[in-house]
């Protein structure tokens, strides 16, 4: 593990994420030297869990670098941990709002500087029975195409036994979980290309195509096609963009 550089508050989240994942779960890092030691990365993890997403930033941490998760601004508003939140840079989007476009600013920004920034792009937990991935929104892709960094899949499996979001059911037991990294998705074909609704599709495909195989790998089954996201009249808080 290379060795971090952190700040107060960053050292006070490890203290409280790194303990709860530790007790709650019997870990399996898989490919942690995939994920790049420097420069800019975008990380694209599925999402089964409201609690993956501990997991993954310990995963991440334990790697050498910081992560810095792309989430729904809602969460910024509980209290100590939106403070929390803050104070360990990490970046709210509130869909369709002016706020969006700030948030894209401030990912650009932070890849630009070197950093690791985590995006579902799924925007949610998966809605598929089984858990496996869903299509994807476009805001990897379109990072992706305004900065050049890598996108660099992550599959993780497990975290659902402690928090099931098909039954909203909380098991506070220590259970095995496991993740992994994947090499960065081939994007060359896009390369400069005009972000347009067609190139961001296509690409986005890729993307998860990828975190699926990549998902294949650590859980039984062969994958099956993307799940079709559900068709909603209102895009609600919880889709990121």
């Amino acid at each position: 593990m290379a060795k971090l550089r952190l700040g107060l508050w960053q050292r006070v989240a490890v203290m409280l994420v790194v303990p709860v994942t530790t007790l709650l779960t019997r870990r399996t890092w898989l490919r942690m030297d995939d994920i790049p030691a420097t420069g800019p990365v975008i990380l694209v993890p599925n999402h089964v869990s409201h609690f993956d997403p501990l997991v993954v930033a310990h995963y991440i941490y334990r790697s050498g670098r910081w992560p810095r998760f792309l989430g729904k601004s809602s969460v910024w508003k509980v209290p100590i941990i939106g403070f929390l939140l803050i104070k360990t840079r990490q970046i709210p989007v509130e869909r369709g709002s002016v706020e969006a476009v700030k948030s894209l600013d401030t990912l650009v920004t932070a890849l630009r500087e070197g950093g690791a920034v985590v995006v579902y792009p799924e925007g949610t937990t998966t809605r598929s029975p089984d858990l496996w991935p869903m299509h994807g929104k476009t805001g990897a892709a379109r990072l992706a195409l305004l900065t050049g960094a890598p996108v660099v899949p992550i599959a993780n499996w497990g975290a659902q036994a402690i928090f099931d979001p098909r039954t909203n059911r909380l098991r506070l037991r220590r259970t095995d979980v496991t993740v992994t990294t994947g090499r960065p998705v081939d994007l060359s074909r896009w390369a400069g290309a005009a972000p347009t609704r067609e190139v961001l599709d296509e690409m986005t495909e890729a993307i998860m195509l990828d975190v699926r195989d990549l998902l294949s790998e650590i859980r039984d089954g062969e994958p099956p096609p993307l799940y079709d996201r559900p068709v909603h009249r209102a895009i609600t808080s919880e889709e990121a963009p």
